[in-house]
C-alpha cells in the first residue's frame, strides 16, 4: 500500500496502515523538498509498478485531496480504519476514506469516497456523507444528517438530527448546527450562524 502525502496528516494515516499490519510500499508527495518521511524515502514521480499498489491520500485539505484524486492514475485503496475505531457492520464506506483512532460510525450510515472521519469523531445512525467530506476530531454528527461534497465540519462541532448541510461548506470549531446549511456557507457559533459564503 502507498501513502500519498508526507505531512502531519500522513503520520496518522501511517499509523492506521500499521495498525492493520499492512505493508507500506511507498510514500508519495508532490513537494520535491520532502525527501524523507518517518525514515522512509519519499517518491515524487511514482513508477507504473508503484502505481499498481493501492494508494490512500493523506491530504487534510478537501479541495487539494479532490484535485489529487481526480488526476491520480494509480490504484485506490479501499476504506481504511484504525483498529481502535468502532464501526458498525451495517454501513457503507467509499474507496480512499480513512477513519482515525477512536472514531465511531453507527448503523445505517453511508460514507462517500476519500472522506476523513478524524480522531474521536462520532457519526451516528443513518448519516449520509458525500465524497471528500472531513469530519474533524471530537465532532458529533447525530442521526439522519446529510452532508454534501467537500464540506469541512470543524473540531468539536455538533450537528442535531435531521439537518442537511450543503456542499463545500465550512462549519467552524465548536459550532452547534440546529438548522440546514446551504452550499458554500461558512457557519460559526452556538447556535450556528452564517457569516459569509465561500467562492464557488
Amino acid at each position: 500500500m502507498n501513502i500519498y502525502g508526507a505531512s502531519g496528516h500522513g503520520k496518522v494515516v501511517y499509523d492506521i496502515v500499521k495498525s492493520r499490519n499492512l505493508q507500506i510500499d511507498a510514500i508519495f508527495d508532490d513537494n520535491v523538498e520532502i525527501k524523507k518521511f518517518l525514515g522512509l524515502k519519499v517518491t515524487h514521480k511514482p513508477t507504473e509498478d508503484q502505481l499498481a499498489s493501492p494508494s490512500v491520500f493523506a491530504i487534510g485539505d478537501n479541495m487539494i485531496r479532490k484535485s489529487v484524486a481526480r488526476r491520480f492514475t494509480g490504484a485506490i485503496a479501499e476504506a481504511l480504519s484504525h483498529t481502535s475505531a468502532i464501526i458498525s457492520d451495517n454501513i457503507k464506506m467509499g474507496a480512499g476514506t480513512v477513519v482515525m483512532p477512536g472514531a465511531i460510525i453507527n448503523s445505517g450510515s453511508s460514507i462517500g469516497e476519500h472522506c476523513i472521519i478524524n480522531s474521536g469523531a462520532v457519526v451516528e445512525h443513518d448519516v449520509q456523507l458525500e465524497d471528500f467530506v472531513h469530519i474533524a476530531p471530537n465532532t458529533v454528527i447525530t442521526g439522519n444528517v446529510n452532508i454534501g461534497e467537500g464540506t469541512q465540519v470543524g473540531t468539536g462541532a455538533s450537528v442535531i438530527p435531521g439537518v442537511k448541510i450543503g456542499k463545500w461548506a465550512s462549519i467552524g470549531a465548536g459550532a452547534v448546527i440546529i438548522e440546514d446549511v446551504p452550499d458554500f456557507a461558512v457557519v460559526v457559533g452556538n447556535p450556528g450562524k452564517i457569516i459569509k459564503y465561500l467562492n464557488e
